[in-house]
């Protein structure tokens, strides 16, 4: 190969790596003020005015725990459909899971429900391309977010990592699990994973749908609308929430800022589940002022049960300070967790697709269900202290001892740190 073809391929790789590896241009890099307290209805008129869609009043939610209870209740939803469904999730792989939701999304479609779906390219890499072709035979609209395209070579850094099914406008679902597999079960082993989804109904299921048509419109350029998409939503219960989104489009910083936020305003406890947990050094030094004003913090996550080894090296590099402070981490013991969930103060849960790390504060598009209800939250409290009875303390004499070769390999990883 001659010089300059090498040095033209040498630059269009690097202009790809460059554009996939930017930062946002509205970073946060400096600390958020403690004003006031989750309790205040300052805290609220923030969340929603300064950072996401409006909190709305009268909704209800349920926690459906493990493949045995999630993937029942969404595929019960999904054929009960009269009108339309609307479905966007980063893992769709072939097997048991996806074969008997496909089925259904071809039962709805040959009852002339509109069944749209939304898959992430790389998340659906493992998908039969058989089951799409019988999926588009009879009707269903499937787009693939950021396709491989040379066009495209841009943005194959961006994923949608968002999980939101909606059916008929009315009823939303989202959390952590993929259409896989290893979401079967009851996390009974180490092949069966722990993960938490939600059933909601109440008027935030309009932000939902909105949240899907969000990169619909990216992707197709397709507006769906009208009350099969956006129904008029009665109050069905008693709890305040809102659906907040970010994406590098949208301005990738924004569920960083939500988080800081949330985390600045605490003054008693914050709870956090998290599949990965790579806090960067503002997220880590917010962490620490609040244990400076007396705030319990809680830190469940994966540990030898991982579908990232490559994360459970580098994430313990940021311990240090945490545990210094009196951060408590402790390690779920009997198989992976994929679980993402905030609890601050036992009054503020937020569950959904974002983990606590920068991948998806900054390149990932992202989906959060924010709910502002003391009695939920008491009751993800009691089910995030079952799943810490079933974990051990990771402790600062840990940390201190780790082995040379764990510490080699963190510095190694730095560099790509924020990719994971």
């Amino acid at each position: 190969m001659g010089t300059i073809a090498i040095t033209i391929l040498v630059t269009l790789i690097a202009v790809i790596l460059a554009l996939n590896v930017h930062t946002p241009e509205k970073e946060i890099k400096h600390q958020v003020e403690h004003c006031h307290d989750v309790f205040d209805p300052q805290f609220r008129r923030e969340m929603g005015a300064l950072l996401g869609p409006a909190i709305v009043n009268g909704n209800r939610v349920t926690a459906l725990h493990n493949g045995d209870q999630i993937f029942p209740e969404m595929l019960r939803a999904i054929r009960a459909a009269r009108r339309t469904v609307t479905f966007e999730t980063y893992i769709y792989w072939s097997g048991e899971v996806g074969t008997r939701f496909a089925e259904a999304l071809i039962e709805c479609a040959q009852r002339g429900v509109q069944v749209h779906v939304m898959l992430d390219w790389l998340g659906s890499e493992r998908i039969d391309h058989k089951l799409i072709l019988r999926l588009k035979r009879v009707g269903v609209e499937i787009e693939r977010y950021h396709a491989l395209h040379w066009y495209s070579l841009g943005r194959i850094n961006n994923r949608t990592h968002r999980k939101v099914l909606v059916i008929d406008g009315e009823i939303g679902f989202t959390g952590g699990v993929g259409i896989a597999d290893q979401w079967r079960g009851h996390a009974q082993d180490p092949q069966h994973w722990r993960d938490m989804h939600f059933r909601i109904e109440g008027p935030v299921v309009g932000q939902m749908q909105a949240a899907f048509l969000d990169n619909w419109i990216k992707t197709t350029g397709n507006v769906l609308h009208g009350d099969s998409y956006f129904p008029q939503l009665r109050e069905v219960g008693e709890s305040a929430m809102q659906f907040f989104l970010s994406s590098p489009a949208g301005g990738s910083a924004s569920m960083r800022l939500m988080y800081l936020t949330a985390i600045t305003a605490a003054t008693r406890s914050i709870d956090i589940a998290a599949a990965y947990f790579i806090p960067d050094r503002l997220m880590a030094e917010e962490l620490v002022k609040a244990r400076q004003r007396g705030v319990t913090v809680r830190v469940l996550v994966p540990d030898k049960h991982t579908d990232s080894e490559v994360v459970r090296i580098i994430a313990k590099r940021a311990w240090g300070p945490l545990l210094e402070s009196g951060v408590e981490i402790k390690t779920y013991e009997p198989t992976m967790l994929h679980t993402k969930m905030l609890i601050f103060d036992q009054f503020m849960v937020s569950v959904g697709s974002t983990n606590f790390d920068t991948r998806s504060f900054e390149l990932n598009d992202e989906a959060s269900l924010n709910v502002y209800d003391a009695e939920f939250a008491r009751q993800m409290t009691a089910v995030f202290e079952a799943d810490l009875a079933l974990s051990v303390p990771y402790s600062l004499t840990s940390w201190r001892k780790r082995p040379w070769l764990q510490k080699a390999a963190e510095a190694i990883l730095l560099p790509i740190r924020a990719q994971l």
